[in-house]
């Protein structure tokens, strides 16, 4: 649906898309050039999305069609079929119990370090970015990308925290 809905917006080659995908949408739902192209056939087979063009070397444009503008606006309002949420992350969180207090502490601090630097990556994207709130793309891009700048801000803080409290029950 990603794809799609960047199609939603304009025409593109798959090209095109990647680089959307490198710049906007990588840091919540990042797509290999095998993911991209495997899907561009699946929505062109379904009917969601034709050839617009065709330019030098076989380069194909996409657009969007009017079944696939009717299946993504479905698709973003139904988050009832939604798969439920998984973390690898919290899973070890919960199995720290099976290591040292000192590999528990560490690893805690990785999580910590890690969210750091998301949080940095994400603070540059939005420092960088010139940001036109009356541009619905800006808008809601600029809201998907302050939901990840307080979850990375949120994890390194609670990482930490744990990481203390683990300390604390060691001594």
């Amino acid at each position: 649906m990603a794809a799609l809905g960047l199609l939603a917006r304009r025409p593109a080659s798959g090209y095109d898309l990647l680089k959307q995908f490198e710049v906007s949408m990588a840091n919540v739902w990042p797509a290999t050039q095998s993911q991209l192209y495997s899907e561009l056939n699946k929505l062109a087979d379904e009917g969601l999305i034709e050839v617009t063009a065709v330019g030098a070397r076989g380069r194909k444009e996409y657009g969007i069609t009017a079944a696939g503008r009717d299946a993504l606006r479905d698709w973003v309002l139904d988050f009832h079929h939604d798969p439920p949420l998984r973390s690898a992350a919290l899973l070890r969180v919960f199995l720290l119990g099976e290591v040292t207090p000192e590999q528990a502490g560490d690893y805690l601090m990785a999580v910590a370090a890690r969210a750091e630097s998301t949080l940095a990556r994400y603070e540059a994207l939005r420092d960088a970015v010139p940001w036109n709130d009356t541009s619905d793309t800006d808008f809601y891009g600029r809201a998907a990308l302050e939901f990840g700048l307080r979850e990375a801000a949120m994890t390194a803080e609670w990482a930490r925290w744990v990481a203390v409290r683990i300390d604390e029950r060691s001594q």
